[in-house]
């Protein structure tokens, strides 16, 4: 039994997901020559990935200097709310490693509307990438690592929102569907990535799990084409009947 598409890669318990999650980002920087660019996600899952990376030993091997870290997405709130993406990617790995400031680039949340958050961001993006539109020889990130919901929405693309139609901009505010307004990513955007993993723990997320390893694509998460691999990590709480089909690397 082989996934739809992808592979997959089952481990243990969250510990384990989390040691290999952080092994995949450090080998990826390490093999990619210059400059290589990551999109954080939010959400607990990928926290203790972050916070094993900025220990030893993985803290040492990592490109710091020729990282760029984005994020995915972000809900419109202060920087320092406690439902900030960036606050929780500050406190787990960005505030403990040598990377430069200038190369964590943050959704602005203040002083803003959420459509302006969006085009500031995007701009950002499109100075990073040196172009106004996306070359499919030539990724805008580097390793794009993306949540799962147990609705099958992925950054903040949410079933029912017209955010899942947005195919010109790269960067969208998303209004409804959430007690927040969020910032996200678009499928154009997303999809132009070297490397997509999606990080998957918890039974709660075991039924969405399956039906996205089995190819459905009628959720946000199944429409997603990213032009280069895609991986699934997730522990066999998350793994269900596939946990005998993926095996850690």
């Amino acid at each position: 039994m082989k996934p739809a598409r992808g592979s997959l890669l089952v481990y243990h318990d969250a510990a384990a997901l989390a040691e290999a999650t952080a092994k995949f980002l450090c080998d990826c920087a390490i093999a990619k020559p210059g400059p290589v660019v990551v999109a954080l996600s939010g959400g607990s899952t990928p926290k203790l990935a972050y916070e094993t990376l900025a220990r030893d030993p993985l803290v040492a091997r990592f490109p710091w200097a020729r990282a760029q870290f984005l994020f995915g997405d972000e809900r419109f709130v202060p920087p320092d709310h406690k439902e900030s993406n960036a606050r929780m990617a500050d406190q787990a790995l960005l505030a403990h490693v040598p990377v430069p400031l200038t190369h964590v680039h943050r959704v602005p949340t203040v002083g803003v509307s959420p459509d302006e958050a969006a085009l500031a961001y995007e701009r950002m993006l499109k100075s990073l990438y040196g172009a106004d539109r996306l070359d499919p020889a030539k990724p805008l990130i580097d390793v794009c690592l993306l949540g799962l919901g147990e609705d099958g929405h992925t950054a903040s693309l949410i079933p029912g929102e017209p955010v899942l139609a947005e195919r010109e901009h790269w960067v969208a505010a998303v209004g409804h569907g959430r007690p927040e307004v969020r910032i996200t990513l678009t499928y154009p955007a997303l999809e132009s990535s070297a490397a997509t993993v999606f990080l998957v723990q918890g039974e709660g997320k075991r039924a969405i799990l399956d039906r996205l390893l089995s190819g459905d694509d009628t959720v946000p998460a199944g429409k997603l084409r990213p032009q280069g691999d895609l991986y699934w990590l997730v522990d066999k709480a998350a793994a269900g009947r596939w946990a005998q089909a993926g095996a850690p690397a």
